[in-house]
């Protein structure tokens, strides 16, 4: 997978702070959502406050921490939501 990169879908508040509703990752071998997290900070400076918080969705589904990822699913991100 190295060379290509992951489309990732932003919502709420990882949008506002991105300026935009889609952001491109570089990808790794061996991408887990983990891997994903860090690539985020690093890549995205402006959603380093929330990349340890974010939700992380993969085909419409919560991802845990080490599920791989690949360029083909669709990811999106969430941060908490707080309210009532």
């Amino acid at each position: 997978m190295t060379g290509s990169s992951i489309q990732v879908r932003l919502f709420a508040r990882a949008r506002e702070l991105a300026g935009c509703d889609t952001i491109s990752v570089k990808a790794v071998d061996n991408m887990t959502v983990a891997r994903l997290r860090s690539a985020i900070a690093e890549q995205y400076p402006e959603l380093q406050s929330l990349s340890g918080q974010l939700f992380i969705a993969i085909d419409n589904a919560y991802a845990g921490e080490e599920q791989p990822l690949t360029a083909e699913q669709e990811i999106a991100c969430f941060p908490p939501v707080s309210g009532g």
